[in-house]
């Protein structure tokens, strides 16, 4: 395709005022953040704490970096718990731990210069039956936790370390000679191929067990998915089916897998939160947001080894039978250092998703910018997302993509000609199976540096509709416009 420059493209158009955030005590959202949005959303609803408090060293724990402090931080959280709630401090130190688990009304505050670093011994996370990849299956209890809890929080000025490098695999192509080198020389096992690095025999068997991304089949009986815990690397943190979820100002770091995964929640903010994984941590996702209703995503720091900011609601089968879509997010002043994608829907988003504003975000070196994956098999329907001002600068790949032909690799990863010989088969019938994205509006866009300025792939058997792109810049020479099946409307293009 020919190169382009300072490249144009309007549409129809949509106007969002200025939405401003009151940070007041309890992590109140000023209601103006609410104001004309271009869908109809409830105000997310914070969580409120007693004035009790008690500090983890009450219960014996010891910020020596030594002494294992699991049964004293979840005993404390245990006692605010019972006695109607509270906030369980966690004072300045190194805080060596197994995994947490939250409970209803509990503030989990870290105070300055405050470091909970997760243990590296496998044998502290139970096997436990979960949803990984939109998939429900077994996996390794995260190192924080919360199941059916209401009125939880975790807050303060703390670090979260997973320890991550401890479970993770590692592709050669992602380190230089040197790494590699002294990688191979700390221990672990490599592959066949010798081109991925595994930290224990037990994390290369589960591999093998694996055909559909990162989910083992055929491992049936306890034994054999013990024999392969180290494969089950958990998120750093998992709250499944909770209610009014505050995560402020913290820090979370070095996840096993993804970083921050809060499934089934209604009424979840994230405000000031910052993740930070290396750029080659395999599955390395800084938040994935996963099936939930009514949230906020205000002010936060992502840089991610795979997606930073995604939106999911569940894979294939099992995500249309949740049935839960992802629906009405507010995405709004954050800032992406590194990821496979700025923003992502999907590719697993199965129980669909809608109602979806993103404003006034910076992407800086991710992949892609905006980006938007399914695949055939998936179903669900994408609709009603709105994205305005967005700043990107040194995008390798394209700032804004759509690929319904998603087939498992990172952005840049697979060849034109391969996806091209993928999409060369018999066009089925629209199905339950088929995805749908419709009605996306995106406006507002700046970059300055990419490859390709934009990428619509669709399926001719249910192609994207009704997609308004307005007033998109690229500042630097860019290798153009791809659009393969995609239905726009009055389409306008300016030099």
């Amino acid at each position: 395709m020919n190169t382009f420059t300072k490249k144009l493209l309007f549409l129809t158009a949509f106007c969002v005022p200025f939405l401003s955030i009151q940070a007041q005590n309890g992590s109140t959202i000023d209601d103006n953040i609410y104001s004309n949005l271009p869908f109809d959303m409830p105000k997310v609803q914070q969580p409120v704490f007693p004035d009790y408090e008690v500090s983890i060293v009450k219960f014996g724990a010891k910020g020596d970096g030594v002494t294992l402090n699991t049964k004293a931080i979840n005993d404390a959280i245990k006692d605010v718990n019972q006695r109607g709630g509270g906030k369980v401090i966690i004072p300045e130190g190194l805080w060596l731990t197994g995994p947490i688990v939250l409970l209803s009304n509990v503030n989990l505050f870290t105070e300055h210069n405050a470091l909970v670093y997760f243990t590296s011994d496998f044998e502290a996370y139970p096997i436990i039956d979960t949803s990984f990849e939109g998939l429900e299956t077994r996996r390794c209890q995260s190192p924080i936790s919360a199941r059916g809890a209401e009125n939880i929080a975790i807050t303060g000025y703390g670090t979260f370390d997973g320890n991550g490098d401890s479970w993770r695999p590692v592709k050669k192509e992602k380190l230089t000679a040197a790494q590699w080198s002294k990688l191979i020389k700390s221990g672990g096992v490599l592959d066949a191929a010798k081109r991925i690095w595994y930290p224990t025999a037990g994390s290369l068997k589960g591999a093998m067990a694996c055909k559909d991304f990162n989910v083992p089949e055929g491992i049936n009986t306890d034994e054999e998915w013990n024999e392969i815990r180290p494969w089950l690397r958990p998120v750093l943190l998992n709250i499944v089916k909770s209610k009014k979820v505050l995560l402020e100002g913290v820090t979370f770091k070095n996840s096993p897998s993804w970083c921050l995964h809060p499934l089934s929640c209604e009424d979840i903010t994230l405000h000031k939160v910052k993740v930070f994984n290396p750029w080659y941590s395999q599955n390395g996702d800084a938040l994935d947001l996963e099936s939930c209703k009514n949230a906020l995503i205000l002010d936060c720091i992502f840089d991610a080894g795979d997606d930073a900011i995604c939106i999911k609601s569940g894979k294939d089968e099992d995500g249309r039978r949740r049935g839960e879509p992802c629906q009405n997010v507010i995405v709004k002043n954050n800032t992406v250092l590194h990821g496979h994608g700025g923003f992502v829907v999907g590719s697993e988003m199965s129980g669909g998703v809608k109602n979806v504003f993103v404003e006034n975000c910076t992407f800086m070196g991710t992949d892609v910018g905006l980006r938007f994956k399914s695949t055939r098999g998936r179903g669900g329907v994408v609709e009603n997302i709105y994205i305005d001002n967005i700043n990107m600068i040194n995008i390798p790949n394209e700032p804004l993509l759509f690929d319904l032909f998603y087939g498992g690799k990172g952005a840049g990863e697979e060849s034109e000609a391969d996806l091209v010989s993928r999409m060369k088969v018999a066009i089925p019938a629209v199905t339950e199976e088929t995805p749908a994205f419709r009605d996306i509006h995106i406006s507002n866009i700046t970059c300055k540096g990419s490859g390709r300025a934009m990428f619509f792939n669709g399926l001719p058997e249910m192609p994207i509709r009704n997609v308004t792109v307005k007033n998109v810049v690229m500042t630097d020479a860019t290798d153009g416009v791809w659009l393969v099946r995609l239905m726009v409307l009055r389409w306008k293009t300016f030099m």
